[in-house]
């Protein structure tokens, strides 16, 4: 492989760690995202627990009123029920995320371990090839400081 080509797939190989890059920055800011949706039904649902038990006991209230204290709860436990079915859809979703960013986070450092390998290579080979025409030059000079024979 010549010099020319060695260097252009080094070049490729950084463009494709770069772009891996970006995919794992996206994936985690996504997460990160998700982590505070999380926090928000997390938050929401200690408030509806919060209103459910703080309305009251409704035993000692008039029937009407203990009627309606009582549908209030309900309708506000129903919705706490939606919200962590919600939660926990929403948790299986970040579950999801978490392995595309971490197969994407392997991805990335493998071709970030081949890329280093392909450069580690090339300045192995640039320094041989150095070396090769120094002693070219030095044979030369002594051959050309020889006496005739």
């Amino acid at each position: 492989m010549s010099a020319g080509t060695k260097e252009r797939t080094i070049a490729s190989l950084g463009t494709l760690v770069e772009l891996r890059s970006l995919d794992v920055d996206r994936l985690q800011a996504d997460l990160a995202s998700q982590e505070a949706t999380r926090a928000r039904y997390q938050n929401n649902l200690a408030r509806l627990d919060a209103l459910a038990t703080g309305s009251g006991p409704t035993g000692t209230l008039p029937p009407v009123l203990a009627l309606n204290c009582g549908a209030y709860k309900q309708n506000v436990m129903a919705m706490a029920d939606l919200h962590r079915t919600d939660l926990a859809l929403h948790e299986a979703n970040m579950a999801v995320a978490q392995r595309k960013l971490t197969e994407a986070w392997t991805k990335r450092e493998l071709l970030g371990k081949v890329l280093e390998q392909q450069q580690d290579l090339h300045a192995r080979e640039q320094e041989r090839a150095l070396r090769k025409r120094e002693d070219d030059i030095a044979t030369q000079s002594w051959m050309a400081g020889r006496p005739a024979a």
